[in-house]
């Protein structure tokens, strides 16, 4: 998960106040994509799980990824 500005190979979603921007290679990649918050003191942050496991390049996703990159 990164900072990021729309271009022409995303996909925007609205929830409430909060835009997602997901890459359509990446979807095709990862099926569905759940974003959760999770809220526990130091440990705090974003738990991101996809459908479709994706493993591989950097902190890729085994089905479950909060190092920031998912594929």
């Amino acid at each position: 998960m990164a900072l990021d500005e729309p271009n022409t190979n995303d996909t925007s979603y609205d929830n409430d106040t909060v835009k997602f921007l997901v890459d359509n290679e990446l979807m095709k990649s990862c099926g569905g994509i759940k974003i959760d918050y999770m809220d526990a003191g130091y440990r705090s942050g974003f738990s991101i799980t996809s459908t479709i496991p994706v493993s591989g390049g950097g902190g890729g996703c085994g089905g479950s990824c909060s190092s920031g990159s998912c594929g």
